[in-house]
């Protein structure tokens, strides 16, 4: 009943949202002769206000049209090279006339979270790394657009999924995991050097990642601890309704995720909305513009299958399984100790209330018969967990020593 509930709400609104649209374009329009008058812009900024935070939000878009490498512009087109039901990966491809004279450079795969977000997300992520190599992204479908005959998708498939774009893009990929994908990517590097895969990733950076998360616990970590998961499966799973695409099937829905996020800090929120508003009223432009970029992306958000939220929240969270050695996938051991040819990376951010520091770093530990030349780790001072993947620090600080890790382990 919930998501009717938030569908029935939508549709409520929807008639006052045209009609704030409409005076919208009136009280904006040139012609209008009291546009810039203070009482217009004043009632202006109210109306954007009031239909910024009731819009649905869809699927942003990358925006990523064009690159600079050797100091040249270069074109940038997205194809799909992979599909699957419930993901794709989006290859970030440079024209090819305009690399025939740079010298070939390395492949990496950027697994974004499946946690309530699109991939867009990442979008300075990419955009750091595309000067540098050939770029390839983790584009999740949300649950809710995924007819209910495709099946189901948990932390198994997940797994599976990234071992299978392993295959798909070639033994000489780095991967690099942000957030909730290192502990699956991790996983899976396990369980491919446990088979002798031939296909095992030359590198794998985690970025601050849940591999251990009794290290520095965060108030999420707490809350999934202490409600544990059938606290969660009564609460915040639901069906999706008619008429979406996956109609009927089970999900933790984005807006449920986004409700919490909001809600862990809400006085910050508030507090940007009404400095929207004032920046609209003075006309700044500009400041007004960065608050709509932000928060386009921010509310911008997706449903997750409900088998796969409660698998990672039980095994992640709760079970704290992967760090005592209880892990499986498909019901055969997940062993880290296996992992022997793909170099280690991990980035974590000082501030991060989400992943708490020493949480990610734990991975060193795990992976027990990797050469300690093979391992490196990064704590960036000063950022929480957005700024590890995006940001100044990402772009000057964390970056280059992604970059530089690779080139190290650039073979076997």
């Amino acid at each position: 009943m919930l998501y009717h509930f938030y569908e029935l709400n939508h549709a409520a609104v929807a008639p006052f949202r045209a009609a704030a649209e409409m005076s919208l374009w009136a009280l904006r329009h040139p012609l209008n002769p009291f546009a810039e008058t203070t009482v217009h812009k004043t009632l202006a900024a109210a109306i954007d206000v009031f239909e910024t935070t009731t819009r649905r939000y869809g699927k942003p878009a990358f925006g990523l049209h064009e690159t600079t490498v050797d100091g040249k512009p270069v074109p940038v087109t997205e194809k799909i090279v992979w599909e699957r039901p419930f993901c794709r990966i989006v290859h970030f491809e440079r024209e090819p006339a305009a690399m025939k004279d740079v010298a070939p450079q390395q492949k990496l795969l950027i697994v974004a979270p499946l946690s309530g977000h699109y991939a867009t997300l990442l979008r300075g992520t990419v955009e750091a790394m595309l000067p540098h190599n050939e770029v390839y992204i983790t584009d999740w479908e949300d649950a809710r657009k995924v007819p209910f005959t495709e099946g189901t998708f948990d932390l198994d498939d997940y797994i599976d999924y990234v071992i299978d774009m392993c295959h798909e893009l070639g033994p000489d990929v780095h991967l690099l995991a942000v957030c909730q994908p290192s502990v699956p990517v991790f996983a899976a590097v396990a369980a491919m050097h446990d088979n002798d895969d031939a296909y095992v990733p030359l590198s794998m950076t985690l970025m601050g990642g849940p591999i251990d998360t009794r290290e520095s616990p965060t108030e999420v970590n707490r809350l999934a601890t202490e409600r544990g998961t059938e606290w969660y499966e009564r609460n915040v799973l639901t069906t999706v309704p008619w008429p979406h695409p996956g109609f009927m099937r089970r999900v933790y829905p984005g807006f449920v995720q986004l409700s919490g996020f909001m809600a862990m800090n809400l006085d910050r929120h508030m507090d940007a909305h009404w400095n929207y508003f004032d920046h609209m009223v003075d006309g700044d432009g500009d400041s007004a513009e960065k608050h709509r970029e932000f928060y386009d992306e921010y509310l911008s958000v997706m449903d997750m299958t409900a088998e796969f939220y409660l698998q990672t929240v039980d095994e992640v969270f709760v079970k704290h399984s992967l760090p005592k050695g209880e892990f499986t996938h498909r019901g055969k051991p997940v062993r880290p100790e296996a992992i022997t040819k793909t170099a280690l990376m991990t980035v974590e951010g000082e501030k991060d209330d989400i992943s708490g520091v020493g949480q990610t770093k734990a991975a060193h530990k795990l992976c027990t018969k990797l050469p300690e030349a093979m391992k490196t780790h990064w704590e960036q001072t000063g950022v929480g967990h957005y700024g590890v993947f995006n940001g100044s620090r990402w772009n000057s600080e964390i970056a280059p020593r992604v970059r530089a890790f690779m080139s190290r382990h650039a073979k076997r």
